[in-house]
């Protein structure tokens, strides 16, 4: 398998974690979005990222999609989101509660790098991050609640743990959040990012250039 773009993404980060964790091995083509992207056009029409190039040709894009894939192979007893019942819905709430963060974050960033700041949409960008800053606060409630236990679900490391680590890392690196107000979320974090599954695909956010 191959997978493509660059450890900066969470998206494409929390693939590579997941499927190191599951024991698949990938050839890793660390293209940039954007002095790449007619390399990446090969793979996704839109030159985005995470792709992951099947040992059949085929490209499977969109991480979530990936994740579900890497999970089939694994098969339920291994797969990072418990196949049922309420371990499976805590996992997915917990992941959606990341992401929803992310997409806010993620907006916060292309306004700061793309927009000139003289036409920055201040009511815009305060709801954006309000709207991640209050799930980072049911995120740290979360974790607040978990204390002292290795995992956020059951007893093993889900899609929650990764999608949380890879999320909040990038927010604290890239919008930035403080994490300050959040101790618990922060503390769980700093635990993730210690471990060497994780420091792996760690590559610090390097804002593009616009120009």
């Amino acid at each position: 398998m191959i997978l493509v773009g660059m450890f900066d993404s969470p998206y494409v980060r929390r693939v590579a974690i997941s499927a190191a964790q599951l024991g698949f091995d990938f050839e890793h083509r660390n293209w940039s979005v954007g002095k790449d992207a007619a390399l990446i056009r090969q793979f996704h029409p839109q030159g985005r990222v995470p792709v992951l190039v099947l040992d059949d040709g085929e490209a499977l894009t969109e991480s979530a999609i990936i994740l579900d894939h890497l999970d089939q192979m694994a098969g339920p007893q291994r797969a990072l989101l418990p196949a049922s019942g309420k371990e499976r819905r805590d996992a997915q709430k917990l992941v959606a509660l990341a992401v929803g963060a992310l997409d806010k974050g993620i907006q916060l960033v292309y306004e700061r790098i793309f927009r000139p700041a003289e036409k920055h949409h201040a009511p815009w960008l305060q709801r954006c991050r309000s709207q991640a800053e209050a799930s980072l606060a049911e995120l740290d409630a979360a974790c607040a609640a978990r204390e002292g236990r290795d995992w956020l679900v059951g007893d093993a490391i889900t899609q929650a743990d990764i999608t949380l680590a890879c999320v909040v890392t990038y927010l604290r690196d890239a919008v930035p959040f403080d994490l300050a107000p959040f101790p618990a979320l922060q503390a769980r974090v700093s635990r993730y990012e210690a471990l060497p599954l994780f420091a792996r695909f760690y590559l610090p956010f390097d804002a593009p250039n616009p120009s």
